[in-house]
């Protein structure tokens, strides 16, 4: 097995966690990185690489939101995969949980693209 990358510098290799059995197991970060508190980079959700940018403004409610966590990217028939841009919406906290409680449904003639 070769010696991966660090996951958060992505440019020096990974330090030895320990060796047992003659098998060599690493870190997930590097010696400099674990000092420097550096932590591993999130992966990028689907729909971003898309294209698809988060509206300051929910599309059910029109809830304008102070902060982008309170927003969230929805996935009109529920299949994380598809990420077309015909199916993802934005909408906020609160409607993301009224959908799922109530079974409310975008019917795809209502989708248009949002560029």
């Amino acid at each position: 097995m070769n010696r991966p990358n660090c996951t958060a510098c992505n440019q020096r290799l990974c330090a030895v966690n320990y060796i047992r059995a003659g098998i060599t197991h690493y870190r997930s970060r590097c010696d400099y990185c674990i000092k420097k508190g550096r932590r591993s980079k999130l992966p990028e959700p689907r729909w971003a690489g898309t294209g698809y940018k988060k509206k300051p403004t929910c599309d059910r409610c029109g809830f304008r939101a102070k902060y982008a966590m309170q927003l969230m990217v929805y996935h009109v028939d529920s299949n994380l995969n598809n990420s077309s841009l015909r199916n993802l919406k934005t909408v906020c906290q609160n409607c993301a949980v009224e959908i799922k409680k109530l079974d409310l449904t975008w019917t795809p003639g209502d989708l248009e693209p949002d560029f």
